[in-house]
């Protein structure tokens, strides 16, 4: 059926000339049939809502046989930047990748500065955008590593932190917590996690259970590895950090702070540790199963993660370069 104007309606004229718009090209087809109509410009960018300038510049491209001429153009630039890397500095990059796959463009160039010399984070950015794009390199999937929550219980020794309570140096406050990791179906432990606060060094230790028992012997393995003395630690109200582990505590001499309950942004620095050796550790290495195999493997990470992963925390310097630099009392 046509209107009174004995003119096709524009879906049926669409059709007619065997021509598919996208979803803008038609409205812009009403204009151009509106203006021809009334020869009021003022009045067709009143009527559809329109800027002169933007009628005019479609006006100007409309050609009545041609009507994809009211198609978007590309906004691609007719002459693309060309990569000025060389090709051994992207196998640089994409071996580093390879190796650590949860670090990004920034940890990464700074890896490479001692060996390729002057690399900009940016150009770094553009390397792994072209691998991925080429399909040389593919990001490693994030499964889900689900924790656990306990409810505070009464402490005969654990405080709360005193608001006056300072933190300046490394070894002031060490923060522990627990890390539910199951590697594959049916198999689950935990590993617990101790970062310092103010120096980002972590230790790590996994056992097959978080009991009070063995969070006493990660308590004897913080104390070791550990490069200065400990002041203070901070748990969550965790059972795993009651009872031996808090005599422990007392009769070493450090002060232990507990959280309030449903308060794990307090203790927001070894959340953040779990994270990341969840995704730079279990979500990218085919771990061991068995408990002193696993724990080898997780000593060799800890090393990376002290001595050769930067942290943009610590202005892109390893837990390591920043004891060096800021040197703290030596253990007894």
């Amino acid at each position: 059926m046509q209107p009174k104007s004995g003119k096709p309606r524009r879906s049926a004229r669409l059709a007619t000339i065997g021509v598919e718009l996208s979803r803008g090209a038609p409205a812009r087809l009403d204009w151009m049939d509106f203006y021809r109509k009334t020869q009021n410009v003022a009045l067709t960018c009143r009527h559809f809502g329109i800027s002169r300038q933007t009628f005019y510049r479609w006006q100007k491209r409309y050609e009545p046989l041609d009507l994809t001429t009211l198609e978007e153009r590309s906004h691609c630039p007719h002459h693309r930047r060309q990569p000025t890397w060389s090709f051994p500095l992207e196998r640089k990059v994409l071996k580093l990748r390879l190796q650590f796959p949860r670090w990004g463009k920034d940890k990464l160039a700074v890896l490479l500065r001692p060996q390729a010399g002057t690399v900009s984070t940016s150009m770094v950015g553009r390397i792994l955008t072209r691998l991925k794009q080429r399909g040389q390199l593919v990001e490693a999937p994030r499964p889900a590593v689900p924790g656990s929550r306990r409810a505070l219980r009464l402490r005969p020794y654990a405080v709360r932190k005193p608001k006056q309570y300072a933190v300046s140096r490394p070894g002031d406050l060490v923060e522990v917590d627990t890390l539910d990791v199951r590697p594959v179906p049916g198999v689950a432990f935990k590993q617990f996690t101790a970062r310092d606060v103010v120096s980002r060094w972590d230790v790590i230790q996994a056992h097959r259970r978080a009991t009070a028992q063995s969070a006493t012997e990660f308590l004897e393995t913080l104390l070791h590895r550990m490069p200065f003395p400990i002041r203070a630690l901070q748990v969550d109200g965790g059972s795993e950090f009651a009872a031996e582990f808090e005599q422990a505590c007392q009769q070493r001499g450090l002060h232990l702070f507990v959280l309030p309950p449903r308060s794990p942004k307090l203790n927001g620095a070894v959340e953040r540790a779990n994270r990341t050796h969840t995704e730079e550790f279990y979500q990218v290495t085919p771990c061991s199963l068995e408990m002193k195999k696993l724990n080898r493997e997780l000593r060799q990470w800890e090393k990376i993660y002290n001595t050769v992963r930067p942290h943009q925390s610590l202005g892109y310097l390893t837990p390591r370069q920043f004891l060096l630099q800021n040197p703290s009392p030596r253990k007894d």
